[in-house]
């Protein structure tokens, strides 16, 4: 019997790489890495990468860097879904942006373009705050974000990751769309508030509007583009329009979602949110 080879885009990132350590304990399957820094490369940005990488896929999992609701994504996606369509990838899953409309426009183009498709929508992570763009905040102890009054379920990683693997590999979820929600509503300062109680520490949350937290970001010179992505998220996405909870990971993994306080406690554990004091180093 022969294996089905499933390509993960992002393979190194929150999802991708979760996605991968789950797909790794199968005997059925092969992994096609996809990532800039892969044996076989794959870069969003050089075309060129892509069909060395689709050559064989029969399932493809599809994460956007940085996100579906940039301008060029729709151009870029339509390219890729439509070349991996011909090379003879019969099945693509996307991750998608919940509340964001202009990803929904790249969900149209996967639905099609692809012979067969899933599309999986999230939001904010729980993992943002330890692997990405909150982690230093965290560490420095002062946490100042706009929007503090919006409410947010926050999803684990890990669950996404179960839910976009039980759709690579079984198809009675062909053709479906997925709402993930964590179990819980929280606001931000709610989050970091959990956070300072599991790793026994003082953390700061200032509210900002958007207009300062702009500025602040510019100070801190990073890149507009970037600054734009975040300016889209807050201003559009935290507006309401995902206050609400979806049972749909209890419905594909037969279990509850993992709840903040039960991430916070588990990663507080790992020893990432630890301050290191490098003059003792």
């Amino acid at each position: 019997m022969s294996k089905k080879k499933i390509l993960v885009l992002g393979a190194n990132g929150k999802t991708g790489k979760r996605v991968v350590d789950r797909l790794q304990l199968r005997n059925d399957v092969e992994i096609i890495m996809g990532s800039r820094t892969a044996k076989t490369p794959f870069d969003w940005e050089n075309p060129e990468t892509w069909p060395a990488v689709l050559s064989g896929a029969d399932t493809v999992y599809i994460t956007f860097q940085p996100d579906l609701a940039v301008p060029a994504a729709t151009e870029i996606i339509k390219e890729f879904t439509v070349l991996a369509t011909r090379l003879g990838v019969q099945k693509m899953v996307l991750l998608s942006g919940r509340g964001e409309k202009e990803a929904q426009v790249c969900e149209e183009i996967v639905k099609a373009s692809a012979k067969n498709w899933t599309i999986v929508r999230a939001s904010w992570f729980n993992q943002n705050f330890s692997e990405s763009f909150f982690l230093e905040p965290i560490l420095a102890g002062f946490v100042a974000l706009p929007r503090a009054e919006a409410l947010e379920p926050f999803t684990d990683a890990d669950d996404i990751a179960d839910v976009v693997t039980e759709c690579l590999l079984n198809d009675k979820h062909n053709g479906q769309t997925y709402e993930l929600t964590g179990p819980e509503l929280l606001s931000f300062p709610e989050a970091v508030s959990i956070i300072a109680k599991a790793t026994d520490r003082e953390i700061q949350f200032q509210s900002l509007t958007l207009g300062e937290y702009i500025q602040m970001l510019r100070e801190y010179q990073v890149p507009e583009d970037y600054i734009w992505l975040v300016n889209y998220l807050f201003e559009q996405v935290l507006d309401g329009r995902n206050s609400s909870i979806t049972n749909d990971i209890e419905k594909i993994t037969g279990r509850k979602p993992t709840n903040f306080t039960t991430y916070a406690n588990e990663t507080a554990k790992s020893g990432i949110w630890n301050i290191v004091d490098v003059q003792n180093q």
